[in-house]
């Protein structure tokens, strides 16, 4: 049921590095950043892919086809070690957090398993006003040399949130590229659509502006800014940062209307809270001409079939 109670919303999207590979210190950081945002009158907040612990460009933990270093297994550990258990301790402070400062907080984050499983997920979690986590989203399908750090998620974790100013939903990076998790993600009737990345190309822009277009929905595009010196330089692969530049990923976050248009941003080169008084009527507006779920939606030709049940290697039977 479509919640109209709200006629605009104030979002923020923070464009950051995190104290990489330091969960504690990035948390710190985290909530420093989401209170200024709500100081300000945000009452959405975004945080990027992987801020917690990290994204970990430029890094390839010394592993090629057919061997893995012990250099690069120290540092994955460390990885591992400063990823986030979901739910947990780390989850339950980021829903204090969102519930003392009245936001709906969206956070990128590294997912560690534990007990049967040891697998971290590219991970993006929703946090209410209540205190709760409302619920994650995991990487369909970690990119390039992403896959040799990250599991992929199940259609178990396509998400999206009711709110007062309608459902909160998106995709990580590079599966905005897919097709059809994009028209999963619009059938649900996501209005407001967070797109967590780690790409800062110019091309980038184009995907975020076509997204907006296509699903007639806000867009809030949310990228780091992260330079060489960031890294720890304790760690044990450093050395393959040697050839990397000292700008490592410069940002482009950008808020984007229903009509393609950009309200705030893009930004690069520096970090940056963008903040943006959303119109909520322009979403019905911009469906008058184009209803990726309605009338532009041609069911009797076109009909997506998506799997939402969690996927697992063994099921007990008594």
């Amino acid at each position: 049921m479509e919640n109209y109670n709200q006629k605009k919303a104030k979002v923020a999207v923070v464009q950051a590095a995190p104290v990489i590979m330091d969960q504690a210190k990035t948390i710190t950081k985290l909530e420093s950043l989401a209170i200024k945002a709500a100081e300000a009158g945000a009452e959405i907040v975004v945080f990027p892919e992987a801020f917690i612990p990290a994204y970990p460009r430029g890094l390839s933990f010394k592993t090629k086809v057919g061997s893995r270093s012990k250099e690069g297994k120290e540092d994955w550990f460390r990885y591992w070690e400063n990823s986030v258990q979901v739910p947990g301790k780390t989850t339950a402070r980021l829903a204090n957090l969102a519930k003392e400062n009245n936001i709906y907080l969206v956070v990128g984050v590294i997912e560690k398993e534990v007990g049967a499983k040891r697998t971290l997920y590219c991970t993006v979690l929703y946090f209410t006003p209540e205190g709760k986590l409302a619920g994650k989203h995991q990487k369909l399908k970690p990119t390039g040399s992403e896959r040799y750090i990250w599991g992929e998620g199940d259609g178990s974790t396509l998400t999206a949130i009711e709110t007062p100013y309608g459902k909160l939903g998106g995709l990580i990076c590079w599966e905005n590229y897919m097709p059809l998790a994009r028209a999963a993600i619009y059938a649900k009737g996501v209005k407001i659509y967070v797109a967590p990345t780690a790409d800062s190309r110019e091309e980038w822009q184009s995907t975020m502006r076509h997204i907006a277009l296509e699903g007639r929905c806000f867009v809030l595009a949310c990228n780091q800014f992260v330079t060489k010196a960031m890294y720890p330089s304790d760690l044990a692969c450093y050395d393959e940062l040697e050839t990397e530049p000292d700008l490592m990923c410069r940002g482009g976050s950008a808020i984007i209307a229903p009509t393609g248009e950009y309200i705030a941003g893009p930004v690069y080169d520096q970090e940056e809270i963008l903040y943006a008084d959303l119109d909520l009527s322009l979403i019905t507006k911009s469906s008058f001409d184009f209803d990726v779920n309605g009338h532009y939606s041609r069911p009797d030709v076109f009909q997506l079939i998506v799997n939402e049940k969690e996927q697992k290697n063994v099921k007990w039977q008594k």
